[in-house]
């Protein structure tokens, strides 16, 4: 064994430890978090007595049971695999790669493990590992889905030359259950094609992989962190009425520079969407209406898809041509189901302007104002009356970083102007449904757990 391999032994092992204690502690949310460190670097019955465990802790019979076969016999490969399928339906697909990856090792050539495993590889964003297990394993993959998912995952990996020799080797689907996965790596493609010129598509373009991936267009990219690992999308933020003008300023250019027009804008039935689609009325110079099922050429205005009843979402994800939804903030850990046409920023989680905000108190603590409960009418209004800072500040007086990505009015306004004029022909997109995009692709950003 190398140092570094060593080293990375030694501190997983400092990390399953650490996680029994968290478990023994009551702690079983902390514990997991320490598992992510863990679960690629100790043997596996050691890895399942801890998470048997936590599973035990949490009511898991299923991963209780298949925990403890694993710690009995880390050998046995429907034991491996009835874990790390335990593992996956709770929601913690990491504990399941090492156990899946042993399993294709103890018994080569199963394909049902093999899909598994990719599952859980996607799950975790490990796009490219995916990649490398399929191809690894191409003598036996079948068109659909095992082909399909070297395409997707090739191209979720930010690698567009190997996803392009792939998908000339994927035929048509027989079985129409798979069309929608054909239009949608197609799609991808198509549209990786048309931005490519105008955008770099490399590990930092976040508003060219957002087009690729979702179709939307991203308004605003934020310039802070941008070297610490956020890459253009916020973590925690708290909103601004000046910042909700400013996305609605930035819709205005995207729909005049695509040359997409519309004769109405509709209302969601939210306080928030309300107020941010009254206001959306003035800036884009259209009627407000009331929203409603099927109607054309119109803009559809939320401020969080979260929000939104779910019944209504579900209209959405089949929009007739001309429908535009835009959404204030799409949050890009748990994306609404359906993806919006046009994303004011991307955040894991937003404190809206009329929220409960943080401040800090004249003595030094933290505290939170008082909610605005006015209505919707109200809030328009104020948001309306909001003074646009052309330097990008934020209000408590910080200043963007200096560069280009700080200039939330300049340099990146006119990327974006640039950036619709080159995909205007494939955008909006035209298609039946707008499925979620649940990775965050090519280009990773910090987040909270």
């Amino acid at each position: 064994m190398s140092n570094p391999e060593r080293a990375h032994s030694e501190d997983a092992a400092a990390e399953l430890a650490a996680a029994a204690e968290l478990v023994d502690r009551g702690d079983v949310g902390a514990a997991i978090r320490r598992l992510h460190g863990a679960a690629d670097g100790v043997p596996l019955a050691e890895l399942a007595r801890v998470v048997g465990r936590a599973a035990a802790a949490s009511g898991f019979d299923d991963l209780t049971a298949a925990s403890s076969a694993v710690a009995t016999d880390p050998d046995d490969p429907s034991a491996l695999y009835d874990f790390g399928y335990a593992c996956i339906e709770r929601g913690v697909s990491f504990l399941a790669i090492p156990a899946l990856r042993t399993t294709l090792t103890l018994a080569p050539g199963r394909m049902g493990v093999l899909t598994e495993l990719v599952t859980a590889l996607e799950d975790e964003s490990r796009h490219a590992e995916a990649v490398r297990v399929l191809e690894d394993h191409d003598q036996l993959l079948r068109p659909w889905p095992d082909r399909y998912l070297l395409v997707f995952n090739s191209v979720m990996a930010g690698d567009l030359e190997t996803a392009d020799r792939h998908l000339r080797r994927l035929p048509a689907p027989d079985d129409e259950r798979w069309a929608w996965a054909n239009d949608r790596v197609r799609g991808m493609l198509a549209r990786a094609a048309l931005a490519g010129p105008a955008t770099p598509l490399d590990g930092r373009d976040l508003r060219g992989w957002h087009y690729v991936l979702n179709g939307g267009v991203l308004a605003t990219v934020s310039p802070y962190g941008v070297d610490d690992g956020m890459n253009g999308r916020w973590a925690f933020l708290q909103d601004t009425y000046d910042g909700c003008r400013r996305g609605l300023e930035r819709l205005r250019s995207i729909l005049a520079n695509a040359s997409v027009a519309a004769d109405t804008v509709s209302l969601l039935p939210d306080r928030a969407s309300r107020a941010l689609g009254l206001t959306a009325a003035t800036v884009l110079d259209r009627p407000a209406v009331e929203w409603e099922p099927g109607r054309p050429n119109t803009v559809v205005v939320a401020y969080q898809l979260e929000e939104i009843d779910p019944a209504v979402l579900d209209e959405l994800r089949h929009r007739p041509p001309g429908q535009i939804l835009t959404e204030h903030a799409t949050c890009w850990t748990q994306p609404p189901p359906v993806s919006p046409d046009v994303s004011g920023l991307l955040c894991q989680a937003i404190v809206p302007p009329w929220g409960e905000a943080l401040r800090v108190e004249p003595d030094g603590s933290v505290g939170r104002s008082e909610p605005d409960d006015r209505p919707a009418e109200a809030l328009a209004e104020e948001i309306l009356r909001a003074e646009l800072r052309p330097d990008g500040s934020e209000p408590d007086g910080s200043e963007p970083d200096g560069s280009d990505e700080g200039d939330l009015d300049g340099a990146d306004e006119e990327r974006l102007t640039a950036f619709v004029a080159a995909i205007r022909s494939g955008w909006p997109m035209d298609a039946p449904e707008r499925d979620r995009m649940r990775s965050a692709g090519p280009v990773p950003s910090s987040r909270f757990f």
